[in-house]
C-alpha cells in the first residue's frame, strides 16, 4: 500500500476539533463536524464494547468523559448508549455512526486501542466497518500486532505504527521490559510494513523516528501538538501534526 497524499496534506485534529468550553467534546460527532468545518483531517479512537460493537471512545474507563462508571469493555452497546458525554448532550457514537456523520468530507485516521493481549477482535471489527466506507481512512495503533492484522484484514487501507522512544510513563508498566525493548527496537516495522509512523512529540528528536523516516521514506506524524511553538519545532522533524487546543 503506497502512502496517499492526503495523509500529509491537512493537519489532523486530535480526537476531532474539540473544545470543552463550547460543549464540543473529544471523539464526538460534534468534534468531527467542527474539524470538517475548518478543513482539517480527523483522528479518532476505537474500541470494543462487551458485546463486540465498535465505538469511538478513547479512555479505558468511563468516568472522565461520561456519567457512567467502570471499564468500557464491561458494558454492552445498550449500556453505553444510555450514557451522556459530560458537558454536552451527545452520546458515544459507534464507528458506523461516526463515519455516517463524516460522509466522506474529511480524511480519517482511526486509532485502534489495544490491551496488548493479542486479541484480534477489535482490529477485525474495525476493519469490517471501515471496509464499507468509501471515504479516505488510515488505521494506526501502538500495538504492532494490530498493525499486522490491518495488513491482513484490510490491505487496501494505509496502516501506521504509533511509537515512543522510551515508554517510561507508568501507563506502559503493563508491557514489561521485553515488550518495551521490542517496541523500541522498531524491528516490527519490517514485519508489518506500515505506510506511515506517528510519533510522540517529546521524543521526535530521537534517533529512532529520524532514521525510520530517512531510510524508509515513511511519512512521519507527530502527536500531540498543543501550541504554535511546538508545531514549528515538530515541522523540522515530521511531515504532519496531530494537534489540539489551538488552530494551526
Amino acid at each position: 500500500m503506497s502512502q496517499p497524499a492526503w495523509l500529509i496534506s491537512r493537519p489532523i485534529a486530535h480526537r476531532g476539533l474539540h473544545n470543552r468550553a463550547l460543549g464540543v467534546i473529544e471523539n464526538t460527532i460534534g468534534a468531527a463536524l467542527a474539524a470538517i468545518e475548518h478543513d482539517f483531517a480527523i483522528e479518532c479512537d476505537v474500541q470494543l464494547t462487551k458485546d463486540g460493537e465498535i465505538i469511538v471512545f478513547h479512555d479505558d474507563e468511563l468516568e472522565r468523559l461520561t456519567d457512567g462508571v467502570g471499564p468500557v469493555k464491561h458494558k454492552t452497546l445498550l449500556e453505553i448508549k444510555s450514557l451522556t458525554i459530560r458537558d454536552s448532550k451527545e452520546k458515544i457514537p459507534t464507528l458506523t455512526e461516526f463515519l455516517d456523520a463524516l460522509s466522506n468530507k474529511a480524511p480519517l485516521i482511526c486509532e485502534i486501542k489495544s490491551e496488548f493481549d493479542n486479541n484480534p477482535e477489535p482490529t477485525k471489527r474495525c476493519c469490517d466497518v471501515l471496509s464499507l466506507y468509501e471515504g479516505p481512512v488510515a488505521i494506526k495503533s501502538f500495538d504492532p500486532y494490530c498493525v499486522g492484522l490491518v495488513r491482513d484484514f484490510l490491505p487496501t487501507h494505509p496502516r501506521g505504527f504509533i511509537g515512543e522512544s522510551f515508554y517510561d510513563d507508568p501507563e506502559w508498566d503493563i508491557l514489561g521490559d521485553s515488550k518495551k525493548k521490542y517496541l523500541k527496537s522498531l524491528s516490527h516495522l519490517n514485519e508489518n510494513n506500515p505506510d506511515f509512523l506517528s510519533w510522540y512529540q517529546k521524543d521526535i528528536e530521537e534517533i529512532g523516528p529520524s532514521l525510520s523516516r530517512e531510510y524508509t521514506g515513511l511519512p512521519l506524524m507527530t502527536w500531540t501538538i498543543r501550541s504554535v511553538e511546538d508545531s514549528v519545532r515538530a515541522s523540522r522533524y515530521s511531515d504532519q501534526i496531530v494537534f489540539e487546543n489551538f488552530i494551526p
